[in-house]
This record gives C-alpha cells, sequence and structure tokens, in this order.
C-alpha cells in the first residue's frame, strides 16, 4: 500500500471514528438526567497504535504455528482490522441519581471531537491537493 493511500484511509477512519464519538457524547448528553445512565466513550487510539506498532518491530524470534488455537508471539496486526470499541464506565457515579455523566464535561468533549474532525479534513484535503499538484507537473 502506497504512502498517500495508507494516509487517506487512516484519515477517513479517524473521521469515522470522531462521527462515532460524536454521536456517543450526544447520547451521554441526552441521558445525563436519566437514573442510572452510565457514560459511554469510544477507544479506537491505542489499538491502532499497537497495529501501527506490530508491523514496525519485527521480532527475530516467530514461532511456528500450524493450528490457529496456537499462540502467536509476534505477529502483525493489519491496521485496518482495528475497531472502535464503546466502553462503557461501570465505576463512577456522580450525581445522585446513580449517573455518571457530567453534562459540561461531555459538552467540552463535543467541542474537541469538532475541532479534532475539522483539523482531520483540513490534513485530508492537503493530501489531496499535494496529488493534485503533483498531477500538474
Amino acid at each position: 500500500m502506497n504512502t498517500f493511500t495508507r494516509s487517506v484511509d487512516l484519515l477517513q477512519r479517524a473521521m469515522s471514528v470522531n462521527s462515532l464519538r460524536y454521536q456517543v457524547t450526544a447520547n451521554n448528553i441526552s441521558n445525563a438526567e436519566t437514573p442510572n445512565f452510565k457514560r459511554q466513550e469510544v477507544n479506537f487510539e491505542s489499538e491502532l497504535k499497537k497495529a501501527l506498532d506490530s508491523e514496525k518491530d519485527e521480532k527475530s524470534l516467530t514461532l511456528a504455528v500450524n493450528d490457529d488455537r496456537h499462540i502467536q508471539i509476534s505477529s502483525v496486526r493489519d491496521f485496518r482490522d482495528v475497531q472502535p470499541r464503546r466502553t462503557v464506565d461501570w465505576s463512577s457515579s456522580t450525581n445522585a441519581n446513580g449517573s455518571n455523566v457530567d453534562a459540561e464535561s461531555e459538552a467540552m468533549n463535543i467541542m474537541k471531537i469538532q475541532l479534532n474532525y475539522r483539523l482531520l479534513a483540513q490534513l485530508e484535503n492537503f493530501e489531496f491537493s499535494q496529488l493534485r499538484t503533483a498531477m500538474k507537473k
């Protein structure tokens, strides 16, 4: 996979995850007053980093496996297989009604998500502008 394709794919995946984060955060805000509602968040970047690092970290010791149930020590993980995960915060409760949603921090989270999405869109636009420049030459 060439660098351009990889960059655009990563940017589009990040934008999709940001959209999911926006939906999850909006859901948290809309349920802030729901008794015993537990906030959710989206985890993605840590698993993506592990997958990208697995491509770089070629281990010198590899085990021969001849069965799917065998444990592999060093396997390269394709970053395109990484999926965002919704997680529920069961451990904390901040409101008297048992809900752990702080509407103010969720609203700040929405702003952060929007700014991040704009940045990702600008980066994607930059990638395509570089391609257009290269095609003109």
